[in-house]
């Protein structure tokens, strides 16, 4: 999805844009001096690229490629000319919700999938490179054809991720948690592979006002297609390291 900016308009302004457009994908950097800051995923090469673009001042904006050995790092102001491939970066790429966004895929009022953002960039400069992605963890018992979203597999490929959010078919699940302590947990797995590795367990059934969140365990879609199936959610509750989601996205 491009951000459609008017015949003439320039990269800044553009930026400008998408940073009014795209509120849920903007993160604030406070230990960068309050600067905001967005990942963009672009096609352009027929493979998904990742960007940070940066606001670093109300003049200055800054895109740098995702794994900084990749060299783009580029800085764009109010009337100064910018090079052909980072206009079109701008301009076609697709905004990524920010790291640590809990999203819904509603389907008859009722989220039937939790869809997890992972996209912290990657400190200090040799860390190892980890591409931004988007779990999609169906509620466990459910069908695929029927309620899984069309994008499971590869949300990032699918340039209708906006257009899903203003259809009301992608919701933000955030402020229904933050008020649900006690409810709403996360489950790492018990192998730690990484952080972002788990599902969710809701206890208890949710109500938003245009939707509800029914309680269950929402597990990745890879694991579900393999026929595993989760442990009763008191079960779950009993791991180590879990984690109430109205404390942490509080």
């Amino acid at each position: 999805m491009t951000i459609h900016a008017p015949s003439g308009t320039t990269s800044f302004e553009a930026c400008l844009r998408l940073f009014e457009r795209y509120p849920l994908a903007i993160t604030l950097d406070a230990a960068d001096g309050g600067s905001l800051s967005m990942v963009l995923v672009s096609h352009a090469a027929g493979s998904a690229g990742f960007f940070v673009l940066t606001q670093v001042r109300d003049d200055l904006f800054v895109i740098r490629s995702w794994n900084r050995h990749d060299g783009v790092d580029h800085r764009i102001r109010p009337g100064e000319p910018v090079p052909g491939p980072i206009r079109q970066l701008i301009a076609g790429g697709m905004p990524v919700p920010h790291n640590g966004a809990l999203l819904g895929w509603i389907s008859d009022n009722q989220v039937t999938a939790v869809l997890a953002v992972h996209c912290r960039p990657p400190e200090p400069w040799d860390e190892p490179v980890t591409a931004p992605e988007i779990r999609v963890m169906p509620m466990a018992g459910t069908s695929e054809p029927l309620h899984w979203p069309p994008f499971t597999a590869s949300p990032l490929d699918d340039g209708r991720l906006w257009e899903y959010v203003q259809w009301g078919e992608i919701v933000d699940l955030v402020p229904l948690i933050a008020r649900s302590a006690g409810c709403v947990f996360w489950v790492p797995s018990p192998d730690r592979r990484s952080a972002r590795h788990g599902c969710v367990a809701v206890v208890g059934n949710l109500p938003a006002d245009e939707y509800w969140l029914p309680a269950g365990v929402y597990m990745d879609h890879w694991t579900l297609r393999e026929g595993i199936q989760p442990p009763p959610v008191g079960r779950l509750l009993t791991r180590p390291g879990v984690v109430d989601l109205a404390d942490a996205l509080s």
